[in-house]
């Protein structure tokens, strides 16, 4: 697993919007500028988050953004596997995105490499965004 700027930055805005919804919906412009996220790019991202019903949006002057649910029920997985994909360090030992890869016809190569992937899987889907904030 390696993470992209697309988690890394997702990671960072989420962890914003957590911090301060309190006060009613979070403009985009402050967290672009507070990480140096362009906005264009953060747009893109808040656009996943929202299908897949992470955050809400609302139009308007006191429009912006906030998370759908409590941070306590959204994982560092869920986002980086959203934004990046598997959290395996290959394919073949992926258990939602798993395809064959040559390394599967080693049994001993696989052992270790599924627990690299259950050990990374188990912390990142134990820590949530309030775990952080």
């Amino acid at each position: 697993m390696k993470l992209t700027t697309k988690s890394e930055y997702t990671i960072l805005a989420m962890l914003y919007i957590a911090r301060n919804q309190k006060e009613g919906f979070v403009k985009i412009d402050p967290v672009c500028k507070k990480y140096n996220i362009p906005k264009k790019y953060l747009e893109l991202l808040f656009t996943a988050l929202r299908q897949n019903r992470y955050i809400k949006t609302k139009r308007g002057k006191s429009g912006g953004y906030k998370l759908a649910m409590p941070a306590s029920r959204i994982t560092l997985a869920e986002i980086i596997r959203l934004m990046d994909g598997a959290l395996a360090p290959t394919e073949s030992v992926s258990k939602f995105y798993f395809s064959d890869t040559p390394l599967s016809q080693e049994k001993k190569i696989m052992k270790i490499l599924k627990e690299i992937r259950d050990f990374t899987a188990a912390k990142l889907e134990g820590q949530t965004l309030a775990d952080l904030i």
